[in-house]
This record gives C-alpha cells, structure tokens and sequence, in this order.
C-alpha cells in the first residue's frame, strides 16, 4: 500500500494512502488548519501541494466550498459540438476533482478522525474499506462521500415498484433515477392459459443493488440469477435480496456477465454513457467503448430460451452527446443476430434536466430512456 510523508512539528510522520479515484499519492504534502486562507489553500492546490487538515472539521468543509467556488470562476467552455463539449465538461471536472482533492483527513487507528467537531466515522469507513489497517490518509471529498453513502444505505431508496425500500453501498449504483426500474416493472410478462408468467427464469445482468432482480421476483418470476462484477455490488445485492424476503428465488453470483444456462427472460441496464471512467465509483455510468452493451448483446442469442426476450434498459443520452448513433446501436443488434420486437420509453424526472446553467442541458433535456424488446432470430 501506498504511503504519504508529512512533518509534523518537526516530526516526520506517515500513513497509508487510500484513494477510491485512484489518486497517486500526495509527493508534497503540508499541515494545514484553520488559520489557512482560502485564497492560499487554492494556491498551493493548483500548484500540487496536498493539505492535511489539522484544524475544525466544520472549517475543512467551508475550505472546500471556498475552493470551489475560485474554481467556477473560470466557466466551462462550450464545445464546437455536442461530443467535445461533453469532453470538455468531463475535463473541467477532473480539474475540479485534483484540485479539491489536495485537501486530505487523517484516519487513525480504528478509522478515528480526530478533529474538532468531526463526525464518528468509524462504521462508514468500515462499510467502505473493510477492516481498518492502521493510520490511513485519504482525500476529504472521499471521506463526504463515504459518510454519504453509509447515510443512503441506512435509510435506503424508496422503490415504488416494490413498495419497499433498496440500501445501496458505497460503491454501488443507487436507484435514485427511477425509470429504469418503472419500465422493468411494466414491461409485459406474456401469460400463458394458467395465468402464470410464461417467463418463470430470468437473469439480471450487472445486478448492482439487486433492484431489479428483486422487481422481477416481485412480478412473479419463479427463479432469478443475479450477476455482477464488483465484489460490493453482489455483497449489497445479497443483503437487499435477503431484507426483502426473495432468497429462495433469486441467487446472486459473480464474476461473470453471463450464468450459466439459458432463460425465458434476460436484463440487462449497462453503463449508459460510452466513455472511459476515472475511477471504480464511475464505472456505473461510463463504460470504455461501451463494452458491456457489447457483451450483453453479443452473448444474448446462446443464452435465451426458446421463445424469450432479452431487455435493454438503455438511455439515449449518449446519442445526444454525439458519443453513439442509433444506427451504430442497431447494427450491434442485427450483427448479435437479434431482432427488434417492442420498445417502451420514458423521460428522466431528475433535477437536472430543468438545470439550464447545466453545460449539457440540451442533451439531457433531450433524454430518452428506452426498454428495448429483443429476440433471437
């Protein structure tokens, strides 16, 4: 493990570092507390030079927000298109993310932050990176992000399709945008003379909290095999299935994309936005050259039953930035051998697409997510 190395009244000290953003570690690192100006701080940020707060806890936040707010003085610039505007709005934050970044938090031993006024932290830096191994410093915006996320997995997401609620993890993709899990809920499920659903096995592909799994379930669907890739996703997968009471059908497994077997219904919501992410945090809503959409659909023919539907819950967001084609999406679909069957879509309800000062509002405002109805031909 990585350390950084600080003096400290003129002891030299140091401690593991931890970045969830695959921050390097800090080569320049200085005490800093509430005596530090703001104007300072960004300096010496912008120059490379990490901070390790020593001062109120309360004040490290306000330090941020100041910081912050030197860094939207400069305004984002409008790309000659849609496709470099995105890129230029993922640059700015990235530089956004380095600068604020340089102000780092001390975890001692047991995951303790001693500052004035600090929050106990223990149980959601455990919930984040396991079993504490001594001092560890890590990024302050990570930290709010993990004290976040223990928040969200203690009080959970309502989801009306199940009429229950689903507790993300840190690291998971939360459910918060709902209307990929309405269009799973209202999807037709084919009956058959008994009225049972015809489509009694499914696999949900890239299960995440296990929301939709859980929605089929709930919709009658006898047996469901969840997968994933990410060890945190399948540990929050499991404990959802376990709370809302569908152990007996549906089983949670991993590495793989694809079980085993074949089934009358597989779901799959990739990655939306084909671009690389920064970190492991990301990889919910960019995928490189959109490598899961590819899998799922270049695997999808072997694994349906006869007579069975693949879904694919995908947001046309990506059209919008220039960065896929629908005919590009169509292609992939006729080279998988597949066939076009039905298609329902929805609009987001989310805050930002009446956020006009958004430097992709237009594309978002233009948002179509879509459950595509798929067949083997």
């Amino acid at each position: 493990m990585p350390a950084v190395h600080w003096a400290q009244t003129g002891v030299l000290r140091s401690a593991n570092w931890h970045s969830e953003n695959s921050t390097p570690a800090p080569s320049r690192v200085v005490d800093a507390d509430d005596r530090m100006k703001a104007d300072t701080a960004y300096r010496l940020a912008c120059e490379g030079t990490a901070l390790l707060w020593r001062g109120d806890f309360h004040n490290a936040r306000q330090l941020l927000q100041a910081m912050s707010r030197r860094i939207n003085r400069k305004p984002v610039t409008q790309g000659d298109s849609p496709a470099d505007s995105f890129h230029l709005h993922r640059k700015a934050r990235s530089h956004r993310a380095r600068v604020l970044g340089r102000l780092l938090v001390l975890l001692e031993d047991g995951y303790c932050l001693d500052l004035r006024r600090a929050p106990d932290v223990r149980q959601a830096c455990t919930e984040a990176y396991g079993p504490p191994s001594g001092p560890m410093a890590v990024l302050l915006t990570e930290l709010l992000g993990v004290v976040g996320a223990h928040q969200w997995r203690t009080r959970g997401v309502e989801v009306a399709a199940l009429d229950a609620r689903v507790h993300p993890h840190y690291g998971v993709f939360s459910p918060v945008r709902g209307e990929y899990v309405d269009l799973v809920a209202q999807a037709p499920l084919r009956a058959s003379a008994d009225r049972r659903a015809d489509y009694r096995t499914a696999f949900d592909l890239g299960t995440g909290t296990g929301v939709l799994a859980a929605v089929l379930a709930h919709r009658g669907v006898d047996h469901i095999v969840a997968t994933d890739i990410s060890p945190r996703a399948l540990a929050c997968a499991r404990e959802n299935i376990r709370r809302l009471g569908f152990t007996d059908r549906v089983d949670v497994t991993g590495p793989d994309l694809f079980p085993d077997g074949r089934a009358d219904l597989v779901v799959c919501n990739p990655p939306w936005v084909p671009a690389r992410p920064t970190s492991a945090l990301e990889t919910g809503v960019y995928d490189a050259d959109s490598s899961m959409l590819r899998d799922f659909l270049a695997g999808l023919a072997a694994h349906l039953r006869p007579g069975g539907e693949g879904w694919l819950i995908l947001s046309d967001l990506a059209e919008h930035l220039g960065l896929r084609t629908r005919s590009e999406l169509l292609a992939r679909v006729e080279a998988a051998n597949l066939r076009v069957v039905g298609k329902m879509n929805t609009r987001p309800r989310h805050s930002r697409v009446l956020d006009t000062a958004d430097p992709l509002h237009a594309a978002r405002a233009a948002e179509v997510t879509s459950l595509w109805r798929l067949t083997a031909k």
